[in-house]
């Protein structure tokens, strides 16, 4: 019989990709989330039945030991960049991770995946990276042997980075930006899932891997790049972080008085904190090197979507094609 996975959070961007790797690789897949109707999109990654989107909420402890029984490894991908509701940084990044760590050691299952971020810290002033920072170590601590990949700002078709500039940029002349110099080092979604597969079927070394592309750029030349494109010409202005601090609580606070009926998914002040702080790997721990993985450049995957945010679309190069003939 073919071995099982429990992804937590497996229908989002990374972890519909590790589902799907997995599968392809022949195992079952167990998919954890909280609306397994809105996770169908799963299914077809493997043969009739061997993917399947299952009712978890890693809030609950009874809740993550049921969806893990049987397993032979699992994967928590979950995370979120701002709270709402419920959801806590605390109580999914850090009380999450240790339940799920906590619960697979219990239960005997061999092999645990967590999926972090650069700039991880128990100690750092951003709640984000501290929750993920704490949530790592509540990790080794129940799990010594699990695999920890801290990826920099993952890119991919479904990413909500360059999706979300190339699509704020078909609007206006100006675009605004947080920590015009900040760096970061970008990293294909599926050489992360690569990694974490790697972690599932135990030929990664235990410990914590940071993952960055063969790009490192500022927030500025990563804004460039996109709008060379998308073919589009704005002006990039860099909001100051004392301002950006001020948008970012007005924001929160709008949220806040509303009772989450707004909800900010523009900027928060922990955004902010984050943003003033580079996003590439650092050298103290294990790469992409160490898994024999070599990374793929931004320039071979970006052209592949963000076409759609041209003026003219998928038809852009039909018509450069057509001018070019025509000049000939």
């Amino acid at each position: 019989m073919s071995k099982l996975v429990t992804i937590y959070g497996g229908s989002g961007f990374v972890g519909r990709y590790i589902a799907q790797q997995l599968a392809q690789q022949g195992w079952r897949v167990r998919v954890a989330v909280r609306r397994p109707n809105e996770a169908i999109h799963v299914k077809p990654y493997g043969v009739v039945g061997q993917v399947e989107p299952v009712l978890c909420n890693i809030r609950d402890d009874d809740s993550v030991r049921a969806v893990m029984q049987g397993a032979d490894a699992v994967v928590n991908c979950v995370g979120i960049l701002a709270e709402t509701g419920k959801n806590k940084f605390g109580l999914v990044q850090h009380y999450g991770a240790e339940r799920v760590a906590r619960i697979a050691a219990d239960l005997g299952v061999a092999r645990m995946v967590q999926i972090s971020a650069i700039g991880a810290d128990a100690g750092a002033k951003s709640i984000y990276a501290e929750t993920k920072g704490k949530g790592e170590a509540a990790v080794l601590a129940q799990f010594p042997d699990a695999v920890i990949l801290r990826p920099s700002i993952i890119f991919g078709p479904e990413d909500g980075f360059f999706n979300r500039f190339a699509g704020m940029a078909r609007f206006g002349p100006v675009l605004p930006m947080v920590g015009a110099g900040t760096r970061f080092q970008p990293v294909f979604v599926e050489d992360v899932a690569r990694a974490a597969v790697m972690g599932v079927e135990g030929t990664a070394k235990p410990g914590i891997y940071e993952l960055g592309g063969p790009d490192v750029k500022t927030f500025r030349e990563l804004m460039q790049i996109m709008l060379a494109e998308i073919r589009r010409k704005r002006i990039l202005l860099n909001v100051p972080f004392f301002a950006a601090t001020i948008m970012g609580g007005a924001l929160d606070f709008a949220q806040a008085l509303t009772l989450g009926v707004f909800r900010n998914t523009l900027l928060t002040r922990d955004q902010v904190q984050n943003l003033k702080h580079d996003n590439v790997v650092s050298g103290a721990t294990m790469r992409f090197e160490d898994l024999g993985i070599t990374p793929t450049p931004m320039g071979a995957v970006l052209p592949t979507y963000l076409y759609a945010y041209r003026p003219g679309g998928q038809y852009d190069a039909i018509r450069e094609s057509a001018q070019s003939f025509r000049k000939g």
